[in-house]
């Protein structure tokens, strides 16, 4: 069966693809061709009658490419355009506008902004052999708005041939459910794979003959993170959103010879967007992480220097006000400490809150790995705790070399029923079902605190809903990403503070 994909994720797949160099304007191309090609394999179109109603989006840019080939194959093409010009959204789109409009010879343009202008031309529907939906695509909600509604109904009543590009419009391309009035199709063209909504029974109807066409999306824009997973893993902020409610982060880490690594993990939460970050740290190094900024609030536990039982009342009264948690960095691995992240581990099972676990932490899971089964973890060893928490070598990582570790990788993330984010020149990142693998960064990184700032721009995600697994591949290609855009201003010569004042530029680089 071909795996469908929601909506959300077919966006990410484009970005990743642009950030791998194929352009929009390349895959809206594919696309717009693909659809002639599969309507042309069932009969020549040379002498056709073909309609092409778009609307502002790619979408409509798609149906301007096929519109083209349409005509370059000898159809009688005109398109319909249910909107001004100017309302036209994409660069790309537009791109392919200007090209039809100049093809006067070959194809007919008409626009028909309103209602009353789209029944003018009712005409061209009845005449039409072929009538392809280029209006509303993957991103449409609700009802269905004038012109847009009258011309699927018109075209529902015509006799021609229907074919919807990507997915029928007025069919919800995330739950298959229809948006009032929808584009009943015979032939549905849908690009690189299905969408979720409509392989579902309630859109079967609308649907059609579903053909599923390559628009030349690299695989690699399913492997490797990119930035497309950091609009699945992180929402914009609500307008009206007040204190706390953009994610609260419980750090619990340090001891009296690490004092920095909970603190950069908590300023690099606050950096990827969240409202609070709570650190959670023995009495005897509190008053030093407070001095690391005024941003962080700074809990002092009841144990003295390292993490112990006095403490975990404390932690779990933190523990419901939070959340998602980031546990290990800096712990040291007292035999008390283990104990503790132990017992803390169940208290974040009973709780349901999710979390990541790091560093000594995972040493400490090495006793029990079991013990993380029901939560809401990620785990981000290196090859060295990877070992203390399964007992597993790991082969030496070579060019490609991510290849021999993934199949370990997912098997332990499968066994223990957490996502694993195994960091190292390539971040291998795996529930147990999906991976990614992440392939940018630079050996400036292996700079101490690294690791602290990417556990916590994975605890900030968590604490803003996303799912673990998604958390883990946009914390993944965030964190190295920072560290790419430090080596171009500063070379491999940048600390663990300097990654964390990155964190926001990475984030704008792509629209967050």
């Amino acid at each position: 069966m071909v795996e469908a994909l929601s909506p959300e994720e077919i966006r990410a797949i484009d970005m990743n693809a642009e950030f791998l160099g194929v352009s929009r304007l390349q895959l809206m191309e594919n696309a717009g061709k693909g659809v002639v090609d599969v309507i042309g394999a069932a009969g020549a179109l040379s002498g056709k009658s073909v309609l092409v109603l778009a609307h502002t989006g790619n979408k409509g840019g798609d149906g301007f490419v096929s519109a083209r080939h349409a005509a370059s194959m000898g159809a009688r093409v005109t398109v319909v355009l249910l909107a001004k010009p100017d309302q036209i959204i994409t660069e790309e789109a537009r791109a392919n506008f200007l090209a039809v409009s100049k093809m006067r010879h070959s194809i007919t343009v008409l626009t028909a902004p309103t209602e009353s202008e789209l029944a003018l031309l009712e005409g061209l529907f009845c005449s039409a052999d072929i009538i392809i939906d280029a209006m509303l695509g993957t991103g449409a909600r609700g009802v269905l708005r004038e012109p847009v509604r009258t011309a699927v109904r018109m075209a529902n009543s015509a006799k021609a041939l229907k074919v919807a590009i990507d997915v029928p419009t007025g069919i919800d391309s995330g739950t298959g459910e229809v948006m009032g009035d929808a584009f009943r199709a015979d032939l549905t063209v849908t690009h690189h794979k299905p969408k979720s909504g409509i392989v579902k029974d309630i859109a079967r109807g609308y649907v059609g003959d579903l053909k599923t066409i390559s628009i030349g999306v690299p695989p690699e824009a399913e492997i490797f993170a990119g930035p497309g997973d950091i609009s699945l893993a992180l929402p914009p902020r609500r307008l009206h959103s007040h204190k706390g409610e953009n994610g609260r982060l419980l750090v619990i880490g340090g001891s009296s010879r690490y004092t920095g690594a909970p603190a950069l993990a908590a300023m690099a939460a606050l950096r990827t967007g969240i409202d609070l970050a709570v650190v959670a740290v023995p009495r005897s190094i509190a008053r030093e992480v407070r001095c690391y900024s005024p941003d962080l609030i700074v809990l002092p536990l009841n144990s003295e220097d390292h993490l112990s039982a006095e403490s975990i009342p404390q932690i779990s009264g933190e523990i419901a006000r939070a959340d998602a948690v980031v546990i290990g960095m800096g712990l040291g691995e007292d035999p008390e400490t283990a104990d503790s992240v132990l017992e803390i581990v169940g208290l974040l099972s009973k709780a349901g809150v999710p979390a990541v676990i790091d560093a000594d932490a995972i040493k400490a899971l090495g006793r029990s790995p079991g013990a993380v089964r029901g939560t809401k973890s990620v785990l981000t060893p290196h090859a060295g705790e990877f070992l203390a928490l399964t007992g597993v070598r790991l082969p030496e990582e070579k060019e490609e070399g991510w290849r021999d570790r993934l199949p370990i990788v997912m098997e332990w993330a499968s066994k223990l029923g957490v996502t694993i984010l195994l960091k190292s020149r390539y971040d291998v990142v795996s529930d147990g079902f999906r991976y990614r693998v992440k392939n940018i960064g630079n050996p400036g990184m292996t700079v101490g605190g690294t690791g602290d700032v990417l556990a916590g721009v994975t605890g900030a995600l968590l604490s803003r809903g996303a799912e673990p697994f998604r958390a883990a591949v946009a914390a993944s290609f965030i964190n190295s990403y920072a560290g790419d855009l430090l080596e171009e201003e500063l070379g491999q010569r940048f600390t663990a503070r300097d990654l964390v004042d990155a964190l926001p530029y990475a984030l704008k680089k792509f629209g967050h």
